[in-house]
């Protein structure tokens, strides 16, 4: 079980609280197909995905990013038991879809470099920390299927 700080909390929920999902969502899922193309292959039913100017413009691509950060909702809402939440979605993303694990810790980069952008000045080390604690567990969870 994981341990938060009041800080730790706070701060998440703070930061989905104000976060824009219909920007955020898109920007990192598209950053994260053109930074790292190979993670292209989950989604060879989106369409045109040939270069970033495609991938920025794909709808599924965007709602895709919408949905994923909705999905970390459930997170925020059952930190003290990630791992069981999303219990379910490791198994889909594992024996369904076949992601390499390797991925959701490539996204939880870009995410925390959006978040970054987006909040600016506010995204102290502190907030940073924080931040990447909670994705870490998120990510840690999602891939506790494979092991």
């Amino acid at each position: 079980m994981v341990e938060w700080t009041e800080f730790e909390r706070s701060t998440i929920q703070s930061i989905f609280e104000k976060m824009d999902y219909e920007d955020v969502g898109p920007a990192a899922l598209c950053r994260c197909l053109v930074v790292y193309p190979w993670t292209q292959r989950y989604f060879g039913n989106f369409g045109n995905l040939y270069n970033a100017a495609a991938i920025m413009s794909n709808k599924m691509v965007a709602q895709h990013g919408i949905t994923v950060l909705h999905g970390m909702d459930r997170a925020v809402k059952n930190m003290d038991d990630i791992k069981a939440t999303y219990a379910e979605l490791s198994v889909l993303h594992s024996e369904k879809l076949h992601v390499d694990p390797d991925n959701f810790k490539l996204l939880g980069d870009i995410l925390t470099i959006v978040v970054a952008a987006r909040m600016g000045t506010a995204f102290t080390a502190e907030v940073q920390a924080a931040f990447q604690k909670f994705l870490a567990i998120v990510i840690s969870s999602l891939g506790r299927q494979y092991h």
